[in-house]
């Protein structure tokens, strides 16, 4: 078995693919107290998440209240966060998504994987120059979330980079 250290990270937004814009709520009482858009959430996607065997980290605005309000109805644990700068950096390319520079320094030179509805080219652009790793930036369709396809990307991208890490010659 890879350790956990081996396996690619696996950065996570909220709105879109955890909380899809589009469709009824799935709780039909509500989320209860607080965002009503938290009656969206799939308790499923917790442990098919957890399943995919990579580190979480947190990549949303929501910042830690994804922990208090987010994880413990996917049966999360508490996950670190990427912290969203306090003001853009100068030089950086028109497009570029503010959690881009963060998760590639986040990452450093190990491989990850960014869910986000929000990536758009310049991210892949930025990625593909700046960290010397493999990295899969997914792009989830904000209207309907996280799906099965979605799923079988996730973990047909990190069997591969976990199999290629164990055994360098396959």
């Amino acid at each position: 078995m890879t350790s956990s250290s081996a396996r690619p990270l696996l950065f996570l937004d909220v709105d879109g693919p955890l909380l899809p814009f589009g469709g009824p709520a799935r709780e039909p009482s509500g989320a209860g107290p607080g965002n009503p858009l938290l009656a969206r959430l799939d308790p499923a996607l917790g442990p098919r998440l957890l399943a995919l065997g990579c580190p979480l980290v947190w990549a949303t605005t929501w910042g830690d209240e994804a922990n208090d309000s987010i994880g413990p109805r996917l049966g999360l644990p508490r996950l670190p966060v990427l912290d969203r700068p306090g003001a853009t950096p100068t030089g950086m390319p028109r497009g570029l998504h503010w959690k881009t520079p963060a998760l590639v320094a986040w990452a450093g030179r190990r491989p990850f994987v960014w869910v986000d509805d929000e990536i758009g080219p310049v991210d892949r652009l930025w990625v593909e120059a700046a960290h010397p790793a493999p990295a899969l930036l997914h792009r989830v369709a904000p209207a309907v979330g996280l799906t099965d396809a979605d799923f079988r990307v996730l973990d047909d991208w990190v069997r591969r980079q976990t199999d290629s890490r164990a055994n360098p010659q396959v």
